[in-house]
């Protein structure tokens, strides 16, 4: 109340300095009483002019954006300014200060992996994370404040969302069918609701392959134990001849060494997928990877095929003998499985533009129709599944490729059609290809030309 007593006494000074001017006045006409009201008004009216114009002032000044200092005047005017000023900072600092802790919560929900969208009481959106807009096909700014159920027509979604019970999560398909959302709606506030989506295809597709896999082991055990079994009962209960005895051991032995390749696939694969990379620094020479790949492609053969290798030279590659010895002979062996007797396999190493390496397996076989290319490293995937246990595939043999060729940072290209045979390259970076000298870096040669 600093402001009070200096206007109050601002006014009775001026009453009195206004009464004796009017006064003085009044004694020159012979009317001092109306000279000391007149001049008393007259002091009134001029400091209620200054007030006015003051306040006049703050009022202009409060009407307009504020953004520059309010009016510095003395007395009430400029006291009120002064503490509007000081409360207009004080509003903008914690808005400014909301405003960031907003952004920094809004950047936060933008960085989450979920969708995240915010649904008024009915149901309009107020604000989405562009998780949520690639999840439902919408725009987050184009389509706020647009009803939920206008833009997201799918019925599972629509009754969830009208049914009000959000105790458990609704499996919903992407709108732009690209796989499944899993979506949870949870109310909060007075009748506002937050809608969660995460896409669950990858999990949806590894649970499918996962009980897949189950299914299909417990098939391909299955059915060498049934014909063991039956074999058993067969040798327990009849009497056979020696010539009968002896087929029916041969065919146990095969059964018994389905099963033995299958575990040993399997075993494979766990130890794959658990153990560490590979190591960059341990060289094989790819000479050694195609010796044994022709030893085990020979002796299956049994001189049905024409077998060819060549351009390994004096080239090694980076990372585990065992897994590139296995990826090599699964691709030669099941070139040699698949192709009828007569055809020609041939098996080359070259070192592409960009240097990294590729063995490439090529063969004379019936060829894959391209609908069977995407889905032949899975687990026991088959394009003929009789014909493929006829020649003793487990149906692993490329998951394994797979897994190995990925482990060393590179891939595998497949390329095939009817009646024109295959050719399957693992392909490895240029990091884990070199070349023992004086022989020449085939590399070099391809700088020089480019």
């Amino acid at each position: 109340m600093s402001w009070l007593l200096p206007r109050f006494l601002a006014g009775v000074l001026a009453m009195a300095v206004g009464g004796a001017i009017g006064y003085v006045l009044g004694e020159m006409v012979h009317a001092p009483l109306i000279g000391v009201w007149l001049g008393t008004l007259l002091s009134v009216s001029g400091l209620a002019l200054i007030d006015a114009v003051r306040g006049f002032r703050l009022m202009r000044w409060l009407s307009g954006s504020m953004e520059g200092p309010a009016p510095r005047d003395t007395g009430f005017w400029g006291e009120m300014g002064y503490r509007i000023e000081r409360a207009v900072l004080a509003r903008d600092r914690s808005v400014a200060h909301e405003q960031s802790r907003l952004s920094h919560f809004l950047s936060a929900i933008e960085a989450s992996p979920n969708g995240v969208l915010l649904l008024d009481q009915n149901d309009q959106i107020e604000w989405c994370n562009s998780v949520a807009a690639d999840h439902f096909g919408l725009d987050p700014v184009r389509d706020r404040r647009q009803r939920v159920t206008n833009l997201v027509r799918a019925p599972v979604f629509v009754s969830y969302l009208q049914a009000g019970r959000f105790n458990d999560a609704v499996s919903v398909p992407d709108l732009r069918n690209r796989g499944t959302l899993s979506v949870f709606i949870r109310p909060y506030g007075d009748g506002l609701k937050l809608v969660l989506s995460l896409d669950v295809t990858e999990r949806e597709r590894s649970e499918g392959m996962r009980r897949d896999f189950v299914a299909n082991v417990s098939h391909e055990i299955r059915t060498p134990l049934t014909v063991l079994s039956g074999f058993i009962e067969t040798m327990s209960n009849l009497p056979l001849t020696e010539v009968e005895r002896r087929r029916v051991l041969t065919l146990m032995s095969q059964q018994t060494q389905r099963m033995q390749t299958l575990v040993a696939d399997l075993l494979t694969l766990a130890q794959l997928e658990g153990s560490p990379r590979p190591p960059s620094d341990r060289w094989i020479a790819v000479s050694k990877l195609f010796a044994q790949a022709q030893a085990d492609a020979s002796a299956l053969s049994m001189g049905r095929h024409q077998l060819s290798f060549s351009g390994a030279d004096a080239a090694q590659l980076a990372g585990s003998e065992s897994e590139l010895m296995s990826a090599v002979g699964n691709l030669v062996t099941n070139a040699v499985r698949y192709t009828p007797e007569g055809g020609r396999i041939a098996v080359n190493w070259r070192v592409r533009e960009d240097g990294a390496g590729e063995v490439a397996v090529s063969d004379t076989g019936p060829g894959i129709a391209r609908e069977h290319l995407p889905r032949l490293t899975e687990r026991f995937y088959r394009v003929d599944g009789s014909r493929s246990r006829d020649t003793g595939g487990t149906g692993l043999g490329l998951s394994i490729v797979k897994h190995v060729v990925q482990r060393h940072g590179g891939e595998l290209d497949i390329h095939s059609e009817i009646g024109k045979g295959s050719r399957f390259c693992l392909v490895l970076p240029a990091a884990r290809v070199r070349f023992l000298e004086p022989a020449p870096d085939p590399r070099r040669a391809i700088d020089q030309v480019s």
